[in-house]
């Protein structure tokens, strides 16, 4: 058994190798951080630092950095090896430096000795654990399983942070100053302006969420508004704000597979909000031809959904991809522009959003923080570590421009009509 010495020259020693392996990654890389050690001890100067690590304990820079990539530095934060206090979304710029530099052979060993003499760490009581799917990829079960997954989580956690109007997606704003109700409401009739939305028109909404768009279309524009969605939790929800607002004579919603509709029903209009991303690149020319089966002639499609940059080109796993959106397939715009082209449709207008998803996601993870507790309460810790996680990286994603968010008007020409008016001026009219 150690005794009281033993145990200090241990910690001690935890320290000081702790200490040096700081030292040594620093002289590697450019750019301000500081850490808070699990006995108090501070490395660096947090008073001019935008965000302090917070080592847990002993062994947290090993479950850190001994096999660096975007999985393990995101399973070190959601296991709660390290927490960030201050702007999480710059912490992910020294993610990047780090996972991006060259290191020698004697630096990665030099690092490498120092950090296999920390003590290692185990995490058995994995709370949410990354999702693993059967069946071929993009199958109808698969896809089921993968939408369920996040979007069945709990209404009452999304509730927490969204918008009153429980709206998953960029937010329109026309100051940076405006607060998300505001910025998602403008969004919901930015894309009703766009998709030019008269009296009596009927209306499909793939992946329709929580029914935000598909009530706002109906009670400000008088159309008749279909949702589709694989999320039992969403359609529930649905309908039960239908109800409750006295619309079901014009919002229906159905707990359906976007392959799963009849081609010859004929919409006027047919709108995706932040579902595409779980389509599949594979899957793209179903999409696209299901979509304009479904849209009668001189119909417009808006298409709304986040691409990746053409020239990024990840290095490694994907924390997002094994804990938040399994499945999930970001393609450059030139993909999904083609695949719509090949399907018959003609490019109206291509619109990037991706400042306005940053914004929208820096509002997300503020409220999610500020509910912080509640969120644990409904979900666990681990589950609000990922949210938090994501977002924010995502928001650095969207900020640094290797993501990007697309609103894109597709038309069906009737024999060579589109039926469009010459300008966009009427997006931009207010009433």
């Amino acid at each position: 058994m150690l005794n009281k010495v033993t145990l200090s020259f241990v910690s001690n020693s935890t320290v000081r190798t702790s200490l040096r392996f700081l030292d040594e990654l620093s002289a590697e890389r450019q750019g301000s951080f500081a850490v808070r050690l699990w006995d108090g001890t501070v490395w660096g100067d947090p008073a001019h630092s935008p965000f302090v690590f917070v080592l847990k304990h002993p062994g947290a820079l090993r479950s850190m950095f001994l096999s660096p990539n975007a999985v393990s530095l995101g399973e070190a934060f959601i296991y709660d090896d390290f927490d960030v206090e201050g702007d999480l979304e710059a912490a992910f710029a020294f993610g990047d430096s780090f996972l991006d530099h060259g290191y020698s052979v004697t630096g990665k060993v030099r690092l490498g000795a120092l950090l296999t003499r920390l003590p290692a760490v185990s995490h058995k009581d994995v709370v949410r654990p990354e999702l693993r799917l059967g069946g071929s990829l993009h199958s109808k079960e698969r896809d089921r399983s993968a939408v369920s997954y996040h979007y069945d989580m709990s209404n009452d956690f999304y509730s927490l942070w969204l918008d009153r109007s429980m709206v998953y997606s960029c937010a329109y704003f026309t100051s940076r100053h405006i607060g998300i109700d505001t910025a998602q409401e403008q969004k919901l009739d930015y894309i009703c302006k766009k998709l030019r939305l008269r009296e009596g028109d009927r209306l499909l909404d793939l992946g329709c969420g929580w029914g935000g768009l598909v009530m706002h279309a109906a009670r400000n524009y008088g159309v008749h508004a279909f949702g589709i969605t694989l999320s039992t939790a969403q359609a529930q929800y649905a309908r039960d704000r239908f109800r409750f607002a006295g619309l079901t004579d014009r919002c229906k919603v159905e707990l359906c597979d976007y392959r799963d509709l009849d081609p010859p029903a004929q919409f006027d209009k047919i709108v995706s909000v932040g579902m595409f991303e779980h389509v599949g690149e594979a899957m793209l020319p179903d999409y696209f031809r299901r979509a304009w089966d479904l849209l009668r002639p001189a119909g417009v499609f808006l298409n709304h959904g986040i691409a990746a940059s053409a020239l990024y080109e990840r290095k490694g796993p994907s924390f997002v991809d094994k804990y938040v959106f399994p499945d999930g397939e970001l393609v450059p715009i030139n993909v999904t522009l083609r695949a719509a082209e090949l399907a018959g449709f003609e490019v109206r207008d291509v619109e990037n959003l991706r400042e306005h998803y940053a914004l929208t996601l820096r509002q997300w993870v503020r409220r999610l923080e500020a509910k912080s507790e509640e969120a644990r309460h409904i979900v666990g810790d681990v589950a609000y570590r990922i949210w938090r996680l994501y977002m924010s990286g995502s928001a650095h994603g969207f900020a640094k421009g290797r993501l990007h968010l697309y609103q894109t008007l597709l038309s069906k020409p009737e024999h060579g009509n589109s039926h469009l008016p010459l300008t966009r001026e009427d997006w931009y009219q207010t009433a």
